[in-house]
């Protein structure tokens, strides 16, 4: 197993990770990336990315994410692939185990290792997530403006993924598995107020229909085991995301889901020397944009941190 000391270690890539990886590289931090389960992150499933500013004819995801590997590179990161397994950010240098690969010390922790969207596990889901099928209403719910969609979920969130695609589309359904809403009374009210929102309440996915796009949904009312067909272009769940942060667990503070807790206005953990940035650490934007700019901050933070400590 390799065993190796670095002065910034960066757990996980995608728009945060590579952000940071950007800043760290060009303070001379020497920064050492392993980019995890899904090199890239989320954006690596999306088709076209139509709101990052600088693209104005939009860009494929996986792309974009060779992009901004590519920058972090030709400053001089180091990006390698593997898992981070095992953490003991408690430790003085840091430590962290790498799959069976590596055993890493750093003076200094950034983690941007996301969050992963939950789906419903459907062979059909899954064949058309490109096609239609998306965990994100403000990233794709442009691309189906006038059209007619399909919203999976009962809390917040899904209200919220509601009433942001009832702007654009010219009707919403939204599918219900109980008798009622998961989410706050004020966010239902809202929703079911909506002109162009239907909700079916006892109501689950069989399958998404289509075979290279969404042409519509089979559903199922769990009360009387009937099955219909909803015509619809696309298909949006929204029942939740879970941070990947298992392995930090007691050790950094999180919230009930396994967000990472930072202190506000910055991207520091409860640990000196080790910074969260991008969706592991934010559970209401979830936007590339927003943790780009995390992880620029998170760079700056352990710059700073490192030079106060004397660690060159």
């Amino acid at each position: 197993m390799l065993k190796e000391h670095v002065k910034l270690l960066i757990i996980g890539s995608g728009p945060a990770g590579y952000t940071a990886a950007i800043y760290a590289a060009r303070a001379e931090l020497k920064p050492v990336m392993y980019a995890g389960l899904q090199p890239g992150g989320q954006l690596t499933e999306t088709t076209e990315v139509e709101n990052y500013p600088g693209y104005p004819e939009g860009i494929q995801g996986p792309e974009m994410m060779m992009e901004f590997k590519a920058q972090a590179e030709r400053f001089g990161t180091d990006v390698r692939d593997g898992l981070a397994t095992e953490a003991y950010l408690n430790e003085t240098p840091k430590r962290v185990v790498i799959e069976d690969k590596a055993e890493i010390t750093a003076d200094s922790v950034i983690i941007s290792t996301g969050a992963s969207a939950k789906w419903l596990g459907l062979e059909s889901e899954e064949r058309l997530k490109s096609g239609g099928v998306s965990a994100c209403a403000v990233c794709d719910g442009f691309f189906y403006r006038g059209q007619d969609v399909v919203v999976v979920g009962a809390g917040d969130s899904a209200c919220e993924e509601a009433m942001y695609l009832a702007k654009l589309c010219k009707s919403v359904t939204m599918l219900v598995r109980r008798d009622e809403f998961r989410a706050s009374k004020i966010m239902a009210n809202r929703t079911v107020a909506t002109d162009n929102i239907t909700v079916l309440y006892n109501t689950e996915t069989v399958e998404v229909l289509g075979e290279q796009v969404v042409e519509g949904v089979r559903i199922k009312n769990n009360q009387t085991n009937e099955e219909s067909t909803l015509e619809a272009t696309g298909f949006f769940v929204a029942i939740g995301h879970k941070p990947n942060t298992d392995i930090f667990k007691g050790q950094l503070n999180m919230d009930d889901v396994g967000y990472l807790d930072v202190e506000p206005g910055s991207t520091k953990t409860n640990i000196e020397g080790v910074y969260a940035a991008g969706d592991c650490a934010d559970k209401d934007y979830r936007q590339a944009v927003t943790a780009a700019g995390t992880g620029c901050m998170a760079a700056l933070d352990a710059e700073r941190w490192l030079a106060d400590k004397g660690i060159h």
